[in-house]
């Protein structure tokens, strides 16, 4: 018999991968949406003098977005609008995430052998910069304990504009009955959007053991400091008094660096 504490950890799960999958329909919608408007824009462009506004363009614009908001029909993951960075870390090393945020530091100690793809992908994205001047955009405190980073957006819909592979997913082990496993307190997690290989550059910092499914890449872990850090974040809840939403201790992330230990 399932207790009332499984069933509400399996209802925050559920929930959970119900959010990651609406950011990536928005997401979906805003670059269908984007490139419609750029093929407009380019066939303006070639006609030219000859080309003119119809009085009823905004009839127009309407049918395109509602086209734009139509549920996508394919499960695949968006597909990436550019490569992922080419390999160039050393797959043998280990390297370090150093985070410097407005709440306190964290450090991330990664493994390039067990995960080369995802490691590569922070030390690129980190070398330009990327996450600098970002914010922490979302703090779970009930059945999921976590706090999500990486978004430069900063709503959960922004991403690096490339998508990269699910690695080390058996590392936490069998999943159990009810389909999840223990990502423990300290851990560093890839989200993604619910479909597989969908990863870009948003992760979550596990505070508390938490029980999700095992399809969200474990990459790394939080040293004792950024553990407590982040601890700290999470005791003052979410805007609101909300279970889910952004923390009420805003977290900007100052600067980010990866480099081999």
């Amino acid at each position: 018999m399932v207790s009332s504490d499984q069933r509400r950890r399996q209802l925050a799960r559920e929930k959970f991968e119900r959010q990651q999958q609406r950011r990536e329909e928005a997401r979906r919608r805003t670059r269908r949406l984007t490139a419609i408007i750029a093929s407009s824009v380019a066939v303006v462009a070639v006609i030219g003098v000859g080309a003119y506004l119809s009085l009823d363009g905004d009839d127009d614009a309407k049918d395109v977005a509602d086209a734009a908001a139509s549920p996508s029909a394919s499960p695949s993951p968006t597909p990436s609008s550019e490569p992922e960075p080419a390999m160039k870390i050393d797959k043998r090393a280990t390297y370090t995430m150093s985070l410097k945020t407005s709440q306190g530091d964290i450090a991330v100690e990664m493994d390039a052998a067990k995960t080369p793809h995802t490691t590569n992908s922070f030390k690129s994205l980190a070398d330009k910069g990327f996450f600098d001047g970002t914010k922490c955009h979302r703090l779970t405190t009930e059945g999921i304990f976590v706090l999500q980073c990486g978004d430069p957006q900063g709503d959960g819909a922004g991403g690096p504009g490339y998508t990269i592979p699910d690695e080390n997913l058996t590392a936490l082990g069998k999943a159990g009955d009810g389909g999840a496993v223990t990502y423990p307190a300290g851990s560093v997690a890839m989200a993604n959007t619910g479909q597989p290989n969908s990863g870009g550059s948003q992760f979550f910092l596990v505070y508390k053991d938490t029980e999700l499914p095992p399809t969200y890449t474990p990459f790394g872990t939080m040293d004792d400091a950024g553990l407590k850090a982040v601890k700290k974040i999470a005791e003052a809840g979410a805007e609101g008094g909300a279970p889910d939403g952004a923390p009420k201790k805003a977290v900007e992330v100052e600067k980010v660096t990866v480099d081999k230990s």
